[in-house]
């Protein structure tokens, strides 16, 4: 017999991994990838409107441009993507982030 003040290991949820540890399943992975990006076509989105909101010239807003739509080109294939290629675009794109937001960029 169940003993009701202790909880049924059999309905326990399944623990989700923290995507910082590595073990991360596919959608897990897929879904980090997805939020890095948006996070970089964001990034790409505040910088276009300040550039032109400061009169840039149109190369500069050409090139940050193109850059952002890289990055939604990324964004839609990984509707596609294996887990192998997510965990390929998330670590890019972490990458990105990290050196867009640092002081020097």
């Amino acid at each position: 017999m169940h003993d009701p003040a202790t909880p049924d290991p059999q309905s326990a949820p399944d623990p989700t991994p923290d995507p910082s540890q590595g073990g991360q399943d596919g959608a897990a992975g897929h879904e980090t990838a997805v939020e890095l990006v948006e996070k970089v076509i964001a990034w790409y989105s505040q910088r276009l409107l300040a550039e032109r909101r400061a009169g840039a010239d149109p190369q500069a807003l050409g090139e940050l441009a193109a850059r952002r739509q890289a990055c939604v080109e990324d964004r839609d294939r990984l509707q596609d993507a294996d887990a192998r290629e997510a965990a390929r675009l998330a670590a890019l794109y972490a990458a990105r982030l990290k050196d867009l937001e640092s002081p020097a960029s």
